[in-house]
């Protein structure tokens, strides 16, 4: 699969304080050969880390507790009415590329309801993991490496898999323990990798531990003479886990290329973030490191791609370990055995309002490189 790599150009030192060129220094013509509309002024936060997001949640979860029974719930509190923000224009990306990506998102959810639907049949041996609300998320970061580039995916990262060569067949008769699966049938669930043509780090069950892993996959690549980025991701409550930090340092002091996306999803397991870490962006954490991090929505396939296409590049120039921080929802529970009763109601309709695949079909509907006839042919073939 043939990507498009960022223009080559003069970019600034890269800091913890400055992540690539900027989201609003893009170029006057986009890859896709139009005028692109000027990009909005790119905003940072408190401790100047940017933040690409056209819309800041202004809401928050508490906990409540009953006097009488004792019994814990949680509320919302805060404006949850606020418009959907539009989908931010790529620096890189072209309209067959933009098509693409919305293609492997629309697999990504098709296949997960699929499997859906065997696990309600009995036809699935042991638990289903879906990603619902985080298609872009896994779509456009795997989309963003380069073929030598390697990927470690976590549970919610289904669709990384797509992009990197396994057919949805695979993934099916993996969670199906058919003969025919990636594991031969030895494993039920998302434990395979492949060592060779796609460069895949198996997942690990155990939170956090793939991150020293990757870094060290990166170590190894350089004592081979070259520089590549190691891409994986882990979630707002796997990166409280103390192997997260020491793998990150250790990437970090050796500047390895190590591509670290936070999945800040609001929950880990039934606990809200709120509940969970202190600092409002976890993004926050990439100043103790010296390394350089970007806060982005997670539900815009667009800001994902150019922020961990602007890592890989980074990473690939031999300049170390980047952190991107995406924001969205986790639309179902931890796992299809959690029926996410914990999530307020008006929280989860917010985010669906934000669903990544609907806003992203809108945008390409709206720069008229998708009619109506060519989205159902495609989602028809899927």
């Amino acid at each position: 699969m043939k990507k498009t790599s960022p223009p080559a150009k003069k970019n600034p030192p890269l800091t913890a304080h400055n992540f690539g060129p900027g989201i609003n220094q893009s170029s006057k013509k986009s890859n896709g050969g139009g005028a692109v509309a000027a990009q909005p002024a790119m905003k940072t936060n408190h401790l100047g880390i940017q933040d690409w997001r056209l819309e800041k949640p202004q809401f928050k979860v508490i906990e409540i507790t009953d006097p009488k029974s004792g019994e814990v719930h949680y509320e919302t509190r805060g404006n949850l009415n606020t418009p959907v923000p539009p989908i931010r224009d790529s620096k890189y990306l072209t309209k067959d590329q933009h098509l693409e990506i919305y293609r492997y998102m629309l697999l990504n959810r098709r296949m997960e309801v699929a499997l859906e639907n065997l696990y309600k049949q009995g036809k699935v041996v042991g638990g289903v993991y879906f990603g619902l609300g985080q298609e872009s998320c896994s779509v456009a970061s795997a989309y963003a490496l380069d073929k030598d580039d390697w990927f470690a995916p976590m549970i919610r990262n289904q669709g990384a898999l797509l992009v990197r060569g396994f057919n949805a067949s695979d993934v099916m008769m993996q969670y199906m323990a058919k003969a025919g699966s990636p594991t031969k049938g030895k494993d039920g669930t998302s434990h395979y990798g492949d060592i060779g043509p796609r460069n895949m780090v198996s997942p690990i069950s155990m939170l956090g531990d793939l991150i020293p892993v990757m870094a060290g996959v990166a170590l190894g690549a350089r004592l081979q003479g070259k520089q590549i980025a190691a891409l994986t991701w882990i979630g707002d409550g796997g990166q409280s886990t103390g192997v997260t930090y020491e793998g990150i340092n250790f990437a970090a002091v050796k500047k390895l290329g190590l591509v670290l996306v936070i999945e800040s999803n609001a929950w880990a397991y039934s606990t809200p973030s709120e509940y969970q870490y202190l600092p409002e962006d976890l993004a926050d954490r990439a100043l103790g490191y010296g390394i350089p991090a970007v806060i982005i929505d997670g539900t815009d396939a667009c800001q994902v791609y150019d922020a961990t296409r602007e890592a890989v590049e980074r990473a690939h120039r031999g300049h170390g370990a980047s952190i991107i921080e995406a924001k969205m929802m986790r639309m179902k529970g931890h796992a299809i055995h959690d029926g996410a009763a914990y999530v307020p109601k008006e929280m989860h309709d917010y985010w669906r309002k934000r669903d990544p695949i609907d806003r992203f079909e809108k945008f390409l509907m709206a720069k008229k490189w998708l009619t109506p006839d060519a989205n159902k042919k495609m989602i028809d073939e899927v």
